[in-house]
């Protein structure tokens, strides 16, 4: 019994006491590379997708309307995120002994999420534009969405072994290998045959961004079926908490980043962007936004109140037309009723252009 506890108490401290790392974030099928980070992030995007596919269609968007968004956002949030990864940490390329050329090798990790966003909502704009869908409503069904695919995104990290914080003793204390420069996505090998690591454990700060990532969805799904967010709401709930954990996890890593004020840059980033959700949030009103078909099949589509939705769902009852542009208008309840909604029982707020 004795002898049976010492052995499971010490395969268990084996098994708890450390993270290890891959040593290999790239195989070969022939002459081709499959890159760790690169099946991660599409992975996300995959993830992103479908859940964002599904809380839209429940809002009347029509099933994978999110892949016509996505030919625009994606490369537009791709683009976006390698701009400001390269903005903010230029010594990698422009600095001495840095090679420019290598700017434009994303498979090479370096995806920054601010700028990712940024760019991919103007994407996303464009399509729902020509789509005639509001964005407002894309962005909050989106909302749940993009933390999953970030979380997993993060993995691409993991495989990499970068972006990992100081030194640590925590029993989650992450192994990093030492990578092989003349063989990218390969760890440094030894003269004993063994890839190399680094000394000691390390915080696994992808992890704490990876959970802090899905808490984050999971957050902004419970909030948004309690309250009902619209308008945008919803998306800046998520980016609100999002920076809240982003701001603590930045000042745990230890990789290079650009200071002002003895802060990294990534820490002013996330106050700015979470101040600035913050006041959308509270300055902007409006229940959730519904989508219709446009009237005799036309291009777009009319945007109503839940319970207009649900009537037209359910009895096929189209409720009155503004004459405002598919797409373009969104319902806000804070606007005064029309001058003969108390003659027309059922009668919603008026739509108000956004």
């Amino acid at each position: 019994m004795n002898l049976a506890a010492e052995l499971t108490q010490g395969l268990s401290s084996q098994v708890l006491a450390w993270i290890p790392s891959p040593s290999v974030a790239v195989w070969k099928v022939g002459p081709i590379p499959i890159r760790a980070y690169a099946l991660c992030i599409i992975l996300g995007i995959i993830a992103a997708a479908v859940i964002s596919d599904y809380r839209m269609r429940r809002r009347g968007a029509p099933r994978w309307a999110v892949l016509d968004i996505a030919v625009y956002a994606v490369p537009f949030g791709i683009i976006g995120g390698r701009i400001y990864h390269v903005i903010t940490s230029p010594e990698a390329y422009f600095g001495e002994g840095g090679e420019p050329i290598k700017a434009l090798y994303i498979w090479e990790g370096g995806l920054g999420i601010w700028g990712a966003i940024a760019l991919g909502a103007l994407g996303a704009w464009l399509a729902c534009k020509q789509m005639g869908l509001p964005l407002a409503l894309v962005a909050d069904a989106m909302a749940v969405g993009i933390p999953v695919g970030q979380a997993i995104g993060r993995l691409g990290n993991w495989f990499n072994n970068e972006l990992y914080g100081g030194p640590t003793t925590a029993p989650w204390g992450l192994e990093v290998h030492k990578m092989d420069p003349g063989n990218q996505g390969h760890a440094l090998i030894g003269p004993d045959g063994k890839a190399v690591l680094l000394e000691g454990l390390y915080q696994p700060t992808f992890l704490y961004e990876l959970v802090w990532d899905l808490l984050v969805a999971v957050f902004v799904l419970l909030a948004d079926r309690r309250f009902k967010f619209g308008r945008g709401r919803a998306f800046a709930l998520y980016v609100m908490a999002y920076t809240v954990g982003r701001g603590v996890i930045e000042t745990i890593r230890t990789d290079e980043a650009n200071h002002f004020f003895g802060v990294r840059l990534n820490v002013w980033t996330s106050i700015v962007v979470f101040l600035g959700a913050l006041i959308f949030f509270l300055l902007r009103k409006g229940p959730q936004e519904f989508v219709i078909p446009a009237v005799d099949g036309g291009k777009g589509f009319q945007v109503v109140t839940e319970a207009q939705y649900d009537e037209f769902t359910a009895s096929g009852t189209r409720p009155e037309s503004t004459g405002e542009s598919p797409g373009e208008s969104e319902v806000d309840d804070d606007d005064p009723p029309a001058e003969d909604s108390a003659s027309e029982p059922g009668k919603q707020e008026e739509e108000q252009k956004g």
